[in-house]
């Protein structure tokens, strides 16, 4: 039986306590997903639910190794989160077209954490993250970064473009 994985069967008649790992070389992360830097941890309890229904309750945490928004570098952000999930068999009733309710086959044996633990991670995973909150970015024009001290870079004139909107705003000074 695999890791995060249980006997259906079995849940029908007691709940689990699940506290395991979620590994970073998972089959079940896909190719480009931000996956965790090491493995994700996964607490909480799996009981039935109804007739062909489970539902799991816990929390999903771990890190994640992403790049600053700011300056490119190395930058790393901590997902935490409470997850409260249902899973029914395909064709029980009133769950067909829920998209809050993971379906699992009606013939499978085993019932699997792991595609609604990837989902929920996705879910949680930051757009961004910065390398330290005072991040100095990168120079616009020579593409110093500037964390390590100023650049050479003469500050370059602004936009003409923006000369009409310059105009108007010293006239009313």
């Amino acid at each position: 039986m695999a890791m995060l994985s249980f006997d259906i069967r079995s849940l029908a008649e007691r709940a689990v306590a699940v506290d395991d790992t979620l590994s970073p070389d998972d089959p079940v992360w896909a190719e480009g997903d931000p996956k965790p830097s090491s493995p994700l941890r996964v607490k909480g309890r799996l009981s039935a639910a109804g007739l062909g229904q489970f539902y799991w309750h816990g929390s999903i945490e771990g890190d994640v190794a992403m790049e600053c928004r700011r300056c490119l570098g190395d930058a790393s952000a901590h997902v935490s989160e409470e997850a409260h999930l249902i899973f029914a068999e395909a064709g029980t009733e009133g769950v067909v077209d829920d998209p809050d309710v993971y379906l699992i086959d009606d013939r499978a044996t085993e019932l699997d954490l792991r595609p609604a633990l990837r989902e929920q991670w996705l879910l949680n995973v930051p757009g961004y993250a910065l390398c330290r909150d005072d991040c100095q970015g990168l120079c616009p024009t020579c593409g110093a970064e500037l964390n390590l001290g100023p650049c050479d870079c003469t500050p370059t004139s602004a936009d003409p473009r923006w000369e009409g909107l310059r105009k108007l705003r010293d006239e009313r000074r």
